[in-house]
């Protein structure tokens, strides 16, 4: 027998295939999960913040700064997105405790659940980031578990749990690949690589099978006719740049400024929950929640919003953000583009609004 026969049949490979496939499957479930969660307490909050409008300046400074409380003083590393902390476990050498600080099971349980309490309180929620770090924290606590060797811990565990939390979160099994080529390069052996890819298929799939969906947006098609339509393409990609540095450049400064300071827990998302409140009451509750459904509704030229709309939800998201709660900004930005593509559409008509707000 060779010895790819030897190590394809042994009690050991499989032990390992299945803590991947296993893993995986359970990310899928995590994921799905988190998604219907989202979409309900986004909906909830809006209904209840339209008819009681003074609601929302009660209970977003104050389960804002609860659900912030509640993080930094029991799930201490679940704070922000979630992607710094896996990329600084997958880049740089840390002992197993250490990398426990980064990515846990402790970490994957506030990560699901902290968001949704998030929105529960009016926050712009995303859960692009919270996905790929639930999914490298639930895959290394398997992998502490069930005592895998340390290369395997060191990236391959980590690398299979964030890949497959991206492709469940978007229904993307080939987004989740690409993910994971991109961050293994040729650094995983042949075997650890092949277990990676996988197990980012089975959490795919995993997810379609339970929420029913392969396209995460739309799948509506369009067309951009020959001329002077094609302007749309500098001015979109210049005016959604430079739009996108200024939020960046705001989440970097401001990130660095609060670093600086020993500030309180509480007091601090308590004020970014009065400032969401106070966007939701000029927005009339649009900036609420992850954006997801009226990013649609825009895609698909369903909706009218508010000229200020972008503004609103980019400080909605931003506020969350600096609040200190577990949170992404992918979802909340696309909502931002979106609407600010709408606005380019109705600024300077030269292309059809549904290409413009693509």
């Amino acid at each position: 027998m060779s010895e790819y026969s030897k190590s394809f049949f042994s009690i050991n490979s499989w032990k390992q295939r299945l803590v991947f496939w296993i893993g995986a499957i359970l990310i899928g479930i995590l994921i799905s999960t988190m998604t219907l969660l989202s979409e309900w307490a986004s909906a909830f909050y809006r209904t209840v913040s339209l008819t009681y409008p003074w609601f929302n300046f009660v209970v977003a400074p104050f389960g804002l700064g609860i659900t912030a409380w509640i993080t930094f003083r029991f799930f201490p590393g679940s704070q922000g997105s979630g992607i710094p902390q896996v990329k600084t476990a997958l880049e740089l050498p840390h002992t197993q405790e250490e990398r426990s600080k980064l990515v846990s099971f402790r970490i994957a349980i506030g990560k699901t659940f902290l968001p949704i309490m998030g929105l529960l309180s009016g926050a712009s929620v995303g859960f692009g980031g919270p996905a790929v770090h639930v999914g490298a924290s639930l895959m290394a606590s398997l992998g502490k578990a069930f005592k895998f060797p340390i290369h395997y811990m060191e990236k391959g565990l980590l690398l299979a749990g964030s890949a497959a939390g991206f492709a469940a979160m978007f229904s993307a099994p080939l987004g989740g690949i690409m993910f994971a080529i991109e961050e293994m390069g040729r650094t995983l052996e042949e075997r650890i690589s092949t277990l990676v890819l996988t197990a980012i298929i089975f959490s795919g799939v995993t997810a379609y099978s339970i929420l029913n969906h392969t396209i995460y947006f739309t799948d509506n098609t369009l067309s951009l006719p020959w001329g002077k339509s094609w302007l749309a393409i500098p001015l979109c990609g210049i005016a959604g740049g430079f739009l996108g540095a200024i939020f960046s450049k705001i989440i970097v400064l401001g990130q660095s400024y609060l670093k600086r300071f020993n500030h309180p827990v509480f007091a601090t998302a308590f004020v970014c929950g009065c400032c969401i409140a106070l966007l939701g009451y000029f927005s009339n509750g649009e900036s609420f929640g992850t954006g997801y459904q009226l990013a649609k509704d825009i895609l698909l030229d369903e909706v009218t919003v508010d000229p200020l709309f972008p503004l609103y939800k980019m400080l909605a998201t931003i506020a969350t953000f600096f609040s200190g709660i577990p949170s992404g900004i992918f979802v909340p930005s696309i909502a931002t583009g979106a609407s600010f593509g709408a606005n380019l559409a109705s600024w300077f008509p030269i292309a059809p609004a549904p290409v413009m707000i693509l």
